[in-house]
């Protein structure tokens, strides 16, 4: 068997949470392979809307086996949150959830240094989530921080004590106030809560579930264009957000990749700080915002909005190897008499590029667009057969600019409303 990878190919924010939620039925195993609470995926089905940050998607199938893999970065504080609002849909979550030892803990002061390199950066902001998430990279990064498995050593609160007073160094250098004594509470009560959870040596599980014939699905978090190496540096996340960063995250060799599954919007979205070649900053853009509902599911932050950029949405693939694509949030583009598609970059020197500038962050990209007539119609409860030529004329035009299949297409956020689709280039 293969491990099957799902991703996103924007900015983030692409609906990888449904994906799962629907693709969750032909797994037995679900793995998340990177990043960590700043990570939003909503699942909507049966008139529940639920929010997952660290735990896989999977969590509302029984059936389906969820490990959080040691690509992963997690606040114990977070999770024991997640947890106990997971309690009242009766899940039987201490079975189905499987965390690596080698996992990278967030600790308190990683969120307290996260907030002080924020402000230190002034109108250069990343448009951090303020979780907590790059402190901890650094500390793996730098051989100093501490993984899951290190709770269960005897000696853990020396090495928590001995991180922290590295911490407070750096803090004591910045103006921010806080109560340790109730974060190390909180931090501390969390930690026992997760020993009760099964703490396993992920890269030996997964590998031993492919021995066995087991289907696996891999969860990547944020977007591709937000990867630590070929996103839009400095404004990215700290993790290989990328196809490869399955195989470092969980511990596969590259060889068991099988499907790629690539998440986009049929339009595009970006939170925070970055280029942002085909944002609107106009009545469009506020249009695109209220129809889509674009506020982070994280931060509650309003997303900036803009058209469909090809040139990036070929770069993801192409760094991805992705086989198929699912295309997102159509319906959020009915209430649009035409829409543009960026095919390509002007650049600052007259130069036409389809490629993503090394200078991308000081590059001034116009985009060129291509347009296409609306649909006009709502699209919720269609079936393929159902949907308008508009539509479908979009779709084929999206496929043989990207070369890749789309496979399915969201109508709206509930996993019913959902299209399946055989396409002619496949």
């Amino acid at each position: 068997m293969k491990v099957d990878v799902l991703l996103g190919l924007q900015w983030g924010d692409e609906g990888k949470g449904k994906i799962v939620d629907v693709l969750a039925p032909k797994y037995d195993v679900v793995a998340r392979f990177q990043g960590g609470p700043n990570a939003g995926h909503t699942l909507e089905f049966d008139g529940i809307k639920h929010v997952l940050h660290q735990i896989p998607s999977g969590i509302f199938r029984p059936k389906t086996k969820n490990i959080i893999g040691n690509g992963v970065v997690l606040d114990p504080i977070v999770f024991k949150t997640e947890i106990e609002k997971l309690s009242k849909y009766n899940l039987d979550v201490k079975s189905n959830l499987f965390i690596s030892k080698k996992a990278t803990l967030i600790i308190p002061t990683h969120r307290l240094l996260d907030q002080a390199y924020e402000l230190a950066k002034g109108e250069n902001k990343i448009g951090s989530t303020l979780k907590g998430i790059g402190p901890s990279y650094q500390d793996k990064i730098g051989r100093q921080g501490l993984r899951i498995g290190d709770i269960l050593s005897s000696d853990f609160s020396g090495r928590f004590k001995k991180l922290t007073d590295i911490h407070f160094e750096i803090l004591n250098k910045h103006n921010i106030s806080f109560n340790w004594q109730e974060l190390e509470k909180s931090f501390l009560d969390a930690v026992s809560f997760l020993k009760e959870f099964k703490l396993v040596d992920s890269e030996y599980f997964v590998n031993n579930e492919l021995k066995k014939g087991s289907t696996i699905l891999a969860e990547g978090a944020q977007g591709s264009l937000l990867d630590i190496d070929f996103g839009s540096y400095p404004f990215v996340t700290s993790s290989n957000t990328v196809t490869a960063g399955a195989c470092t995250g969980l511990g596969v060799a590259p060889h068991h990749i099988g499907e790629v599954y690539g998440i986009f919007k049929a339009y595009s979205t970006r939170v925070g700080s970055g280029p942002f070649p085909t944002e609107l900053l106009n009545e469009e853009g506020e249009r695109l915002r209220k129809e889509g509902n674009e506020f982070g599911s994280t931060t509650g932050r309003p997303r900036r909005c803009g058209w469909i950029d090809l040139p990036s949405l070929k770069y993801s693939i192409m760094i991805n190897g992705v086989t198929q694509l699912l295309m997102m949030k159509a319906d959020v583009l009915s209430i649009f008499p035409e829409i543009k598609v960026c095919t390509h970059y002007e650049l600052s020197n007259g130069k036409i590029s389809e490629e993503i500038p090394y200078e991308v962050v000081n590059e001034k990209i116009k985009p060129v667009y291509s347009a296409l007539k609306g649909w006009n119609i709502p699209l919720t409860g269609l079936s393929e057969k159902q949907m308008p030529p508009e539509l479908l004329d979009y779709i084929f035009f999206l496929e043989q600019e990207l070369a890749v299949p789309i496979t399915l297409i969201s109508t709206g956020p509930d996993r019913s409303q959902t299209i399946h689709r055989v396409s002619k280039i496949a």
